[in-house]
């Protein structure tokens, strides 16, 4: 009887201790499924109008989220980023790149406020090139010269938006098919554009392109930054560091001149971070003609290596920018052309000198400059390419 109480007691007790450990485990389940739910409920892509086209087509406004609270809008006109939110070292959420907060502003001429740039990105002296022999004619819509992919560029066309949730980042897919003769470019040009937003505040761009005629292709991303999250404020205060010990020198019509001039003793060299404003208003003939920095920097690293180019840091807010990619090159441009006629969402009006970009991208006129690094996609090819801006509080 003794012996049955004691093994009836042992067999009460290792059930407890089951019972027990069960619960826990339940627990943790339970508490791992609750903090997933939670990290899914921030990761959202919502969908809006943002107006409509004189044809009637409806743009729209795809708003995607992260974790952490960072915020990014994009239309369908022109894949423009409209906004993007990311935290000071306060931990305020503020909008960092210029735009319109309506339809209507787009339409009218900006100088492509976060918008998809194709087919060839920068520009291409007096709208001309020769390829296999044939020679082609595109729109001059920058005086002599061919810029950003003409007057009905990509920042122009409506953009197939198809969101992808998924379950650590939030993506949208823009697809677009640019026909054959458009804007002067030979072949019919497939290309998609993924925009990301990741776990870790970086916005992703990549980049696809296949053709079914040998043509040109340079695309990038034309986000104007102003990093004090305050538009009313210029960006001279900013501090850029860029990557490379050479950058291209431009004639009069800001087409490069061939020369591949190295920054060491210019006012180009920003290999070590420093303000935009130190050396802008410096008596040099290349800022003279650019009016201020607006140059193709020739990037250091391997051809098609993904890594770390720039950088952009705003000692104030906080906010520091880091650029990675895999281009060659990348263009500094410093809003010279910013002249206060245009509006900003919650009144006032864009000053001089209020906006920047860096626009990672092959080099201008490559396709007249043959010691330049091809833009050509040949039929059976695929074009890709990837952009990071990575956004981190110091």
């Amino acid at each position: 009887m003794k012996i049955l109480k004691t093994s009836f007691s042992c067999a009460f007790f290792l059930l407890m201790s089951i019972a027990t450990l069960s619960c826990k485990e339940t627990k943790k389940e339970h508490d791992s499924d609750q903090k997933e739910i939670a990290v899914k409920a921030h990761l959202t892509i919502e969908k809006s109008k943002f107006g409509v086209m004189p044809d009637s087509t409806i743009i729209d406004q795809f708003t995607l989220k992260n974790a952490n609270g960072v915020t990014l809008n994009v239309i369908t006109y022109g894949g423009r980023i409209t906004s993007l939110k990311v935290p000071n070292k306060n931990g305020t959420f503020e909008n960092v790149v210029l735009g319109f907060d309506n339809l209507e502003d787009y339409l009218k001429d900006n100088p492509f406020f976060g918008a998809l740039i194709g087919r060839f990105g920068n520009r291409i002296a007096k709208g001309k090139f020769t390829l296999n022999g044939n020679e082609y004619t595109l729109a001059t819509n920058d005086g002599p010269n061919h810029l950003h992919g003409g007057v009905d560029g990509f920042d122009r066309v409506v953009w197939t938006a198809e969101p992808i949730e998924g379950e650590e980042e939030s993506a949208l897919k823009l697809t677009y098919l640019s026909k054959d003769g458009e804007e002067g470019y030979p072949g019919s040009l497939k290309v998609t554009v993924v925009y990301t937003l990741t776990k870790d505040n970086a916005l992703e761009v990549s980049y696809k392109a296949t053709t079914d005629k040998a043509t040109v292709v340079n695309l990038t991303q034309h986000a104007y930054f102003n990093l004090t999250g305050d538009f009313t404020k210029d960006i001279l205060d900013h501090e850029v560091m860029i990557n490379a010990d050479a950058y291209l020198p431009v004639d009069a019509t800001l087409i490069p001149t061939g020369e591949i001039k190295n920054v060491e003793g210019t006012p180009f060299d920003f290999r070590k971070a420093k303000t935009i404003g130190k050396d802008i208003t410096t008596q040099n003939e290349q800022l003279t003609l650019g009016k201020g920095y607006d140059h193709c920097w020739v990037l250091n690293g391997g051809k098609d290596t993904m890594r770390q180019v720039a950088s952009a840091y705003d000692k104030a807010s906080g906010r520091l920018m880091e650029i990675y990619t895999d281009e060659p090159g990348i263009q500094f441009y410093t809003g010279n052309f910013l002249d206060g006629t245009l509006p900003m969402p919650e009144g006032g009006t864009y000053g001089h000198r209020t906006g920047f970009c860096l626009e990672t991208q092959h080099f201008p006129d490559a396709p007249n400059q043959k010691n330049f690094p091809s833009v050509v996609l040949n039929p059976g090819e695929t074009y890709t390419t990837k952009t990071s801006f990575k956004f981190i509080v110091k």
